[in-house]
Formats: C-alpha cells, sequence, structure tokens
C-alpha cells in the first residue's frame, strides 16, 4: 500500500493561513507496508458560520404587540432584541444594534412592518415582508425623552410621547418629523399649576380621528382637537394615571390608577369621573371609600355586539394580599374573575375579531406576556381556560444546567419519545385552535432528525425534536423522584455539596441506538436509565454506593498522611459545601465523629412506579469518607454493548458493571499510572476502610443513618451553587464576565500535581498495546493534567455468561501526553472513517424473560465500516485537548499530525463530527473562536471569531453535532442555533419561515350615510393636510436626528440596489384609506377622497347660497 505524502500535508499546511497555529507537524509513521494515504475531500469552502434560529422565550421582556391581521405577536426585551412569532414553526429573532431595551412595539398593521420605541430615544421601523426582518429608517430623539406612542390603524402618522410632556409627530413613511407639535403648557393651560409629567397614554377617538386623548402621569387627561389645536375637554384625577381605553363609541374612556381604581368618563363631562370602581378594594360600610390597593397598571375596554362588556386589568390587588401572585382580573357584567399568573406581569393585549377601533371589539382572547412565561387566556370558554402554547418556551422551566445535542438519530427515535411524552401532556386547555397563527412555513431541506437533551438544576432531563430548525419538546424525564425528598430545611444533612437543587444534572451520556441514558447529578450521583414503552412497578431500586477516595503521600504532612478537613458542627438553614483543603485542618472534631459511608442523597425505599419511557436500571452514589464530601463528577460514559458505565472525578475512576450490578474498578488517578507516574506521586497505604489498589470498592447494600449535617470552616468561600449555574469544568473561572484558566481546580485548591481529574472518557474497540495485531474493547481515559490512559476490558462471552462471568479490567500500561485537559476522543480506520462505540440496537427489555432473547439481545452491533474485512488494519486516535489536537496512528502510537489550537486561551469544546460525507475536528475556544480542521491531517479549515463575550454559561453548554450543526444556551431562557455548513447556509433562506403572507384588510364598519357625514368616521380628518409640511411646516432639526436602516428586500444584497430600496419603500408606502394592493387601488382611493371632498364642499356651498338667485352669484 502507498505510504502518505507527506510533501503534500506539508505543502497543505503551509498553504493555509495558520491562524491557529504555526506549529502543525507531520511525522512519518511506522506499521511498513500497511500504510495508506487517506484522501481529504474537506476544504475551506465547506465551511461558513452563521446563526439559524434562536428556540426558547425571549430574556427579560419588556414590551408586547400583535398584528390582529397578520395574526403576527411581537415581542421585545430589556437587552433590544426583537422576537416574532407566528404559526407554530414560525418564528424569528432580530436585535437593535444599540442593545437598549425595547419600550413599546407598535404594527403597522396588515402591512409587514413595525415600529420599535427603545430607551435610548431612537425610534426604527422594521421591514417584515423578507425573511430576515430589517430596519428600514431609524430615528433618534436628542433633547426629548420617548415615553409612549401611538399609530392610528391605517395612518401613516405616528403619535410620540415625551417625557416633557409633549407630543410630536413622525412620518413613517419617510421617518422624518412634522412640524406639527402639542405642548404640554398649550395642552394644559391653566387646568393645573405645576407640570403634568410624562406623557403616558396617546389615542385618537374611535368616532372622531380629529380629537386625540392625551393621558399625562399625574392624572390629568386632554381631549385635544387636532384642527383647531385646542383642547375641547380637561379632565382632572388626584390619582396617578398608568393606563386608558376608550369604549368603541367613542362617548366613554376608562382610566386606571395608582391607588387601584378605575374611572369611566363621559366625554363630554370633564368635571368628575362617570363611575369609580376599585375591583379588588374592600367594601366599607357607611358609603366609605374604600381601601386604597395596589397600582393597576393597564386596563383594557373591550365590547362585545351581543352582551356586557369586557373590562380587563393588571395589577390592582389590596395591600394585604401578601405573597399572593400576580393577578390578571377579567369583569365581564357582574362576574369578575381573578386569574393567578405564575411570574409578574409584564403586558397584555386583548384580541379582538377586527382591527377598527370604531366598531364592536368582540375579544377572543387574552396575551398575557409575564416575565418568564407567554399565555394566551381564552375569553369564550366558561371558567377562562388557556391555550396550550405550541412554542417552545419551557427551556428555562427550570435552569438549564447542561445541553446535549445530536443529529442524523435513528428514524424511530423521535416517534418513540413522542409516543411516551404525550401521556405526560397536561388536560384542561382550551379545545380551540392556538390564535396566533399568521405567516408560512418554510421549505424544509434536511432529511434528517435532530434531538436536543437539556439537563436542568430540578433533576429534569427534557428531550426535543429539534429537525430542521424547529424546536419541540418530545418528554421529560424526572431523575429526582428516585430520591427521599426532604420535608423541611433542617432535615437536610445529605445534601451539604450543594446549597441549592441537588439534584442538579452535570452530565448526560446517550446511546441514540440503544436508547441507552446515563446521568451524572451535582450531588455526586450517577443513575442509568433503559428505555421502555410499558410501565413498570420496581419494589426495590438497585442501588451500589461507591467510596472514590485520593489518596497521596504529601511531603508537608509529618506523619506522611494528609489529615482530611475536619468539620464542626453548622447551623442554619443554607447548608454550606465541604470542600478539601490543600493544608491540614486544625478545626477540632465533632462531638459524634467524622460523617462515613453515607451518601449525598436517600434513595426511596418504598416500590417505585415507573411509567413508560426512562425507566431506572441502577442508581450509584458516590458516599462521604472520612468527613470529606464525594467530589462532583467531571466526566461520564456509558456503553450499551458492554453493559458499562464509568465515571471518574477530581479523585480517581469507577466502573461499575450495570448488568450485574458490580463495581468492576475503583482507582485513584495515581492508580492508573502504575510505575508510569511522570509527576512520581505514591499512593498513600490504603486505610482499612478501603480495600487495595484495583481491587473491588466497598459495596453498601443497606442505608446509613444519616449523621447530623456538618459543616467546613471553609465552606463560605468556596461554596458551590448550581443556580448560578455550577460550573462544570473542572478549571473554570469567571472573571468579569470573560474566562481565564486558574491553574488549580475549582474543587479544591491541592496544587496541580496532586488533583488529577478525569476529564474525558471514551469507550471503543481498537490496539490497546503496540504489540496488538487485532483490535479489542477498551476504555480511553483523559486526564486534566494532559494524560491517556488506556483500560483493557475482557468481557465474557454473550447470552448467560455475561450475566454470570465478570469483566475483567486490567491497565494496559499505555500512555500518550498532550498540552493541556483531554477534552475529547475519537478513531478513525483506515480510509479515515469514523468508528463509532459499539452498541446494541434497542429491543423492549420486559418483553421475554428467556435467556436466548437476552443473548440475542446483548450481542454488540459491528460498527466499524471496514473491521468485516480489514481487521487487522491500523487506526488512528484522535485527541483533542484544551490546547492541542493529535493523531496518532495505532497500534505503533507513533504522533502523524500535530496542531497547537490554541497558544493564549484554550478550548473550552471539542467534537469530532462528520460534515459532507467526511469527518473534521470542531473547537470553540474561551476567547470566542469557532475553528475547524480536517482530519486526520488536522488542516486549519475555518477559524471565524464569533462570540465576543463568553461566559459561564455559554461554556457550560456548547456543543458541535454532525451535518454542521452546533448550539449554546444565549441567555438563560434561549438556545441559539448556529450552523458552520456552506450548504446549510445556502438552504437557510428556503428553510426560514415568512412573517408576512398577503391577506385582504377586512371591511370597515358600514357607518351609514349620515353618520359619515357628521360623525367623524375613518375619513374625518385629513392627516396630511394638517401634518404636511405644506401646513405645519419643518421640524426643527436639533429635536431629531434621521438614520437611514439597512434593510432592504431580502437582505444586504437587495438593499444596495436603488430600485430595490424604492420597491421597498413604495411596498411600506401608507394610504390614508388603506387602500395598498396596488398603483390602481391608490388613484381610486384617491378619487374617492377627491369626490368626498367634492360632495362635501358642494352641499356647504349649496346651504351658503340656497337663498340667493342665480344672477347674485
Amino acid at each position: 500500500m502507498r505510504k502518505f505524502n507527506i510533501r503534500k500535508v506539508l505543502d497543505g499546511l503551509t498553504a493555509v493561513s495558520a491562524v491557529a497555529s504555526a506549529s502543525s507537524a507531520a511525522q512519518q509513521q511506522q506499521a511498513g507496508n500497511r500504510e495508506t494515504e487517506i484522501q481529504e475531500t474537506l476544504q475551506s469552502e465547506h465551511f461558513q458560520l452563521c446563526k439559524t434560529v434562536r428556540h426558547g422565550f425571549p430574556y427579560q421582556p419588556s414590551a408586547l404587540a400583535f398584528d390582529p391581521v397578520q395574526k403576527i405577536l411581537a415581542i421585545g426585551t430589556q437587552t433590544g432584541a426583537l422576537r416574532l412569532f407566528g404559526r407554530p414553526g414560525v418564528e424569528c429573532y432580530c436585535q437593535h444594534d444599540s442593545g437598549a431595551a425595547v419600550i413599546q412595539l407598535q404594527f403597522l398593521i396588515n402591512e409587514g412592518a413595525l415600529v420599535s420605541a427603545l430607551a435610548d430615544d431612537t425610534l426604527h421601523l422594521w421591514n417584515l415582508r423578507q425573511k430576515r426582518p430589517a430596519i428600514l429608517h431609524s430615528l433618534k430623539f436628542n433633547r426629548e425623552r420617548i415615553t409612549f406612542c401611538h399609530l392610528p390603524f391605517q395612518s401613516k402618522w405616528l403619535y410620540v410621547g415625551t417625557e416633557r410632556g409633549n407630543i410630536h409627530i413622525v412620518n413613517v413613511e419617510s421617518f422624518t418629523l412634522s412640524g406639527y407639535v402639542i405642548m404640554w403648557n398649550k395642552a394644559i393651560e391653566l387646568s393645573s399649576k405645576s407640570h403634568p409629567g410624562p406623557v403616558v397614554h396617546i389615542s385618537d377617538n374611535p368616532m372622531d380621528e380629529g380629537k386625540l386623548l392625551i393621558g399625562f402621569e399625574s392624572g390629568t387627561v386632554v381631549l385635544w382637537d387636532l384642527k383647531s389645536k385646542k383642547a375641547d375637554y380637561r379632565y382632572t384625577h388626584d390619582e396617578a394615571i398608568h393606563s386608558v381605553a376608550w369604549h368603541h363609541e367613542g362617548k366613554q374612556f376608562i382610566c386606571s390608577h395608582s391607588d387601584g381604581t378605575l374611572t369611566i368618563w363621559n366625554v363630554k363631562s370633564p368635571t368628575k369621573p362617570f363611575q369609580t370602581i376599585t375591583p379588588h378594594g374592600k367594601q366599607l360600610k357607611d358609603g366609605k371609600k374604600p381601601e386604597p390597593c395596589k397600582p393597576i397598571l393597564k386596563v383594557e375596554y373591550k365590547t362585545t355586539r351581543a352582551g356586557e362588556p369586557f373590562i380587563i386589568l393588571s395589577g390592582g390587588l389590596s395591600y394585604d394580599t401578601v405573597g399572593r401572585r400576580p393577578c390578571l382580573t377579567v369583569m365581564h357584567g357582574k362576574s369578575t374573575a381573578v386569574l393567578e399568573m405564575d411570574y409578574s406581569i409584564v403586558d397584555f393585549l386583548t384580541l379582538c375579531e377586527t382591527p377598527y377601533p370604531n366598531d364592536f371589539q368582540e375579544p377572543y382572547a387574552v396575551v398575557v406576556l409575564l416575565e418568564k412565561d407567554l399565555v394566551l387566556i381564552d375569553l369564550a370558554q366558561n371558567g377562562y381556560p388557556i391555550f396550550e402554547n405550541p412554542y417552545p418556551l419551557t427551556i428555562h422551566e427550570s435552569p438549564v444546567t447542561c445541553c446535549e445535542y445530536f443529529a442524523d438519530c435513528p428514524v424511530d427515535l423521535i416517534p418513540a419519545l413522542y409516543s411516551v411524552g404525550a401521556r405526560q401532556k397536561r388536560q384542561g386547555y382550551s379545545k380551540k385552535e392556538w390564535p396566533i397563527s399568521g405567516g408560512n412555513w418554510g421549505v424544509i431541506t434536511q432529511s434528517y432528525s435532530e434531538i436536543i437533551i437539556t439537563g436542568h438544576a430540578d433533576g429534569s432531563i427534557k428531550f426535543w425534536d429539534a429537525s430542521a430548525i424547529t424546536l419541540q419538546v418530545l418528554y421529560k424525564l424526572k431523575t429526582a423522584k428516585v430520591f427521599e425528598k426532604s420535608r423541611n430545611k433542617d432535615d437536610r444533612p445529605n445534601t451539604d455539596i450543594v446549597d441549592e437543587d441537588p439534584y442538579a444534572i452535570q452530565i448526560i451520556s446517550w446511546c441514540p441506538e440503544s436508547r441507552m441514558l446515563c446521568i451524572a447529578g451535582v450531588s455526586a450521583h450517577v443513575i442509568i436509565y433503559r428505555f421502555s414503552k410499558q410501565e413498570v412497578t420496581t419494589e426495590v431500586i438497585p442501588m451500589l454506593e461507591v467510596r472514590l477516595l485520593y489518596e497521596i503521600n504529601d511531603v508537608e504532612t509529618p506523619d506522611g498522611e494528609q489529615v482530611p478537613p475536619v468539620p464542626t458542627p453548622g447551623t442554619g438553614s443554607n447548608p454550606q459545601p465541604i470542600v478539601p483543603q490543600s493544608h491540614p485542618s486544625t478545626s477540632s472534631s465533632s462531638s459524634d465523629g467524622l460523617r462515613d459511608n453515607v451518601p449525598c442523597l436517600k434513595v426511596k425505599n418504598s416500590p417505585l412506579k415507573q411509567s413508560p419511557g426512562y425507566q431506572i436500571e441502577l442508581v450509584i452514589q458516590l458516599v462521604w469518607v472520612s468527613g470529606e464530601p464525594p467530589q462532583q463528577i467531571t466526566s461520564l460514559a456509558i456503553n450499551s454493548a458492554y453493559g458499562l458505565v464509568v465515571f471518574g472525578n477530581c479523585n480517581g475512576i469507577a466502573m461499575v458493571d450495570y448488568l450485574q450490578k458490580t463495581v468492576l474498578l475503583n482507582l485513584g488517578t495515581i492508580e492508573l499510572y502504575g510505575s508510569n507516574d511522570p509527576y512520581r506521586r505514591e499512593p498513600r497505604s490504603p486505610r482499612k476502610t478501603r480495600q487495595p489498589s484495583g481491587g473491588l470498592c466497598d459495596i453498601n447494600e443497606g442505608t446509613v443513618v444519616p449523621e447530623d449535617r456538618c459543616k467546613s470552616p471553609t465552606s463560605a468561600k468556596m461554596s458551590r451553587k448550581l443556580s448560578l449555574p455550577t460550573e462544570l469544568k473542572p478549571d473554570l473561572d469567571v472573571k468579569d464576565n470573560s474566562f481565564s484558566r486558574s491553574r488549580s481546580s475549582s474543587v479544591t485548591s491541592i496544587d496541580k500535581e496532586s488533583r488529577e481529574a478525569i476529564s474525558a472518557l471514551h469507550f471503543c474497540e481498537t490496539f490497546t498495546r503496540k504489540a496488538d495485531t487485532s483490535p479489542s474493547p477498551c476504555l480511553w481515559v483523559g486526564t486534566t493534567l494532559g494524560t491517556v490512559l488506556v483500560i483493557v476490558l475482557n468481557l465474557p462471552p454473550g447470552g448467560e455468561q455475561r450475566l454470570l462471568q465478570p469483566v475483567i479490567v486490567s491497565p494496559s500500561g499505555t500512555i500518550l501526553r498532550l498540552k493541556g485537559a483531554i477534552l475529547r476522543m475519537a478513531f478513525l480506520d483506515t480510509t479515515g472513517s469514523l468508528v463509532p462505540p459499539a452498541h446494541e440496537t434497542w429491543r423492549e427489555h420486559h418483553e421475554d424473560k428467556d435467556e436466548k432473547e437476552k443473548a440475542k439481545k446483548r450481542r454488540p452491533v459491528s460498527v466499524s465500516p471496514s473491521s468485516s474485512q480489514e481487521i487487522s488494519e491500523n487506526q488512528y486516535a484522535v485527541i483533542c485537548s484544551e490546547k492541542q489536537a493529535k493523531v496518532i496512528s495505532l497500534p505503533s502510537q507513533n504522533c502523524i499530525y500535530k496542531q497547537n489550537i490554541t497558544e493564549t486561551s484554550f478550548v473550552l469544546r471539542g467534537d469530532i463530527v462528520s460534515l459532507s460525507n467526511s469527518i473534521c475536528l470542531a473547537c470553540f475556544c474561551a476567547n470566542g473562536h469557532i475553528m475547524t480542521f480536517s482530519l486526520p491531517s488536522l488542516r486549519p479549515l475555518l477559524d471565524v471569531y464569533y462570540l465576543p463575550l463568553t461566559n459561564m454559561r455559554i461554556a457550560r453548554t456548547f456543543c458541535f453535532t454532525d451535518n454542521g450543526q452546533a448550539l449554546y444556551l444565549v441567555s438563560p431562557t434561549e438556545i441559539q442555533r448556529l450552523t458552520y455548513s456552506q450548504e446549510t447556509c445556502e438552504n437557510l433562506q428556503e428553510m426560514l419561515g415568512e412573517l408576512f403572507t398577503l391577506v385582504e384588510t377586512p371591511e370597515a364598519p358600514n357607518r351609514g350615510f349620515f353618520k359619515g357625514l357628521f360623525g367623524g368616521g375613518a375619513q374625518s380628518l385629513d392627516r396630511e393636510e394638517l401634518f404636511g409640511e405644506s401646513a405645519s411646516g419643518k421640524a426643527s432639526r436639533s429635536l431629531a436626528q434621521h438614520i437611514p436602516g439597512p434593510g432592504g428586500i431580502e437582505g444586504v444584497k437587495g438593499a444596495a440596489s436603488g430600485v430595490v430600496g424604492e420597491l421597498a419603500r413604495a411596498r411600506l408606502a401608507l394610504d390614508e384609506r388603506g387602500q395598498k394592493l396596488g398603483e390602481l387601488e391608490e388613484k381610486t382611493a384617491a378619487m374617492l377622497y377627491s369626490a368626498d371632498s367634492f360632495s362635501k364642499h358642494a352641499h356647504e356651498m349649496m346651504l351658503k347660497y340656497k337663498d340667493k338667485k342665480w344672477y347674485q352669484f
């Protein structure tokens, strides 16, 4: 066979700009004529990085808007994000560059446009007619702060209220200011001696667009006549106003106040309110005023054709309801319904059948935007049930502590998870369809299935269908239900490792083919689950307790043994973790001795009913050792073909046979080296409580009575709270929201030679020693000091023998070294194809207990494409550490390629992934760079500076998967997905949904001839005549600055063309009459307006000259 073409490799390496490092090296491998040249197909042009979609609840929401014709919902956030929701599966994320909070959103109804007002006093016009919305115009106010905006239906003039109490008018076509200004002093004149405060409300009378209702914070409301430029009426109240709403007939309006009252006013009776209501006030005897309540932050007044109007409000609860949850109150006729919410209410909107404010509103639902949820209430059904929310907004139901991402899963997996998850759904939802139904789905160009698994602080695990850039929850597993819950705060002696969230998930290991699931939790517990479609009741939960102890001769300790920190009895309701110290503790021993052989959590001893889905196979817990708590687990791996699970921490490694429920290996990290320890550390002589090296650990079948809770004197400063949430890597420190690598573990302060944590584990079938002629099952172990060790697995034959004969585990003596902690390992065959670990295919475990069936089930699947014909061919180990990557030829163990990934930073996540029928190494660095390297030659293919700020949450959740997909938790409530595949980037435009669809605007309500002529309907006001430059003049240039936006049709390419820019503008041109379907309609509308004006003038002329003769004209 041909040898590696070293010259070609070197040419390839020098041709690439070695941003990652210039120290790539190629060395000749041995193995003589067995070597072959591997053709690499991946090139730089196969890679391109771009964000795809963002899922989850908008973090820190601040504003809400709804387009009743397009049926699109918009949510703005305190970080300047904009999330748009249509029908389930149609979502969009946009971001204001400034990052300022969104204070208000206004749709240009049925126009495919949206105005956003920001806390930095800018207004932005978004074009929603393209798949990725973009800003067309911006307007920056320089001298006044924006407090409220109002855009009347089918108008192009936006009213902007300010903190000074003034109202400016913006033309949304050109995004320029009109010269027409309503000054606060002119609006209130002598009705108040002091400044009325900021504008908190603006709206036009539904029956007369020439009358503008202005609400000032202090309690003054003014009805302003736009034509005569003076106030018709002024309404004063001694309580501050929070919101105002009209009755659709325009004769009454309602105000909500800071003392928990509602005042209803007749328009023509400004002296006092027509009615005052205190919805939650206790009515006192003797006609006294009810006690004041909390402010009513918002009120809406919606009428129905057939019955009483709805008054819907948030807030207003009495002050004595301490601890009561936030409420939305629905008053309908004589009934008052108080709907409790889980979180505080940010905003709410009532969804109505008509977009016209001068018609019966016919409300059918209420959208309630909460601090951490979105709730839709059905107003048409008794009891006001909520709609079942189809959006994936529950990612943060409990804080996410870890994520895993799987692409190209077995085709039957998603249906299987969905079927067991469907039984978990709550009942009692509204029977109606989800009312936010706008937009259209994109074209699905991906044929493979994707699954995201999230682990949470409460011990729950969620499986999500993430296929074709959508997200839908499939199944939820609660791991905490296997443990006894403490009934009160004082009864928590065993959860000392963490202050809270003792069940939080830290690591997930999942085999999609066999459906075996293994999790590691923060309380040093491991649970193995098997998937079943049948319900079972487990009488006794299988359980193992492992005593994993770190022991080393410490030269500083005179007696040759390091004294563990001796805890003292602690008091108080917040237990602190016990952290080992680098020096012997001098604190005195507690009266009842040191805690020993006690796990952190107590497993239930009663029968456990397990629903179809994931069912417990085995619970493994690390126990306290002589007063020292078990250290958190840093790595985990499961293999379904071998029936083994392995895990490690900074003390050592343990391997368990979950079929036989026995511990096979329990070693300190140093003991793995044997006599080859490069640091020459010596294990201490074992204590009486511990068996010699390499033997089985103590297994306590029974439960140990927990002793009194203890607290280390040093625990306060080293507290590990998961709600922060926890660090999952042993060596990550956070400083100023960015990463720095500490030279000692965050678990302990012992110097780095002393504490070597297990950081990577990989089961495989490969060559374990240089002399091997054929591959065999083994475990590769990576540590935080950059060492890779190989453990040989001697498995008994399948069937009954597998359950009876022990698995023999022995170190191979093979040691490989890299710079930095080991992150990931994988194996390639002679063709350069990935060799996945052996696995068994899933079969129902409870179907048949016959031994022959068991034998069939446990037969491992052959996974290497070339293993059947070329079993003795060489393989290549790919090892990625936080500093470098190496490709090592096996069995010779020669390093044939090496790439120094980063010198100044370190890799947070490295994955060996498949892309375009080939494979590559994908890395995410703490400095924000995303890089990919070819395999096996480790040529740099992509290096993009992606994230300027990397925090602990991103580091903990970032993961790559096959087919060029990746994700991370961008906020505590949202998942950001991205792709590094050029092909996916090209297809993304097709896959994204469309927000804007052509929908005809409903017909305006028929007003009748006389009402239309005298009553001030939709055509009663020519705003152009009032606000246009010819009538009102130019606005002050220093007041606001116009900034043209980058948004064009379908992105920047379109925006570069002036013609397309004009097209975008033409599309957004707003005609006063709402006829916008083309040039013909616009001309027709103009002619209708002219005819109407002519009719009015003719009528006036007729009245003026009706008594005159023809010759007197």
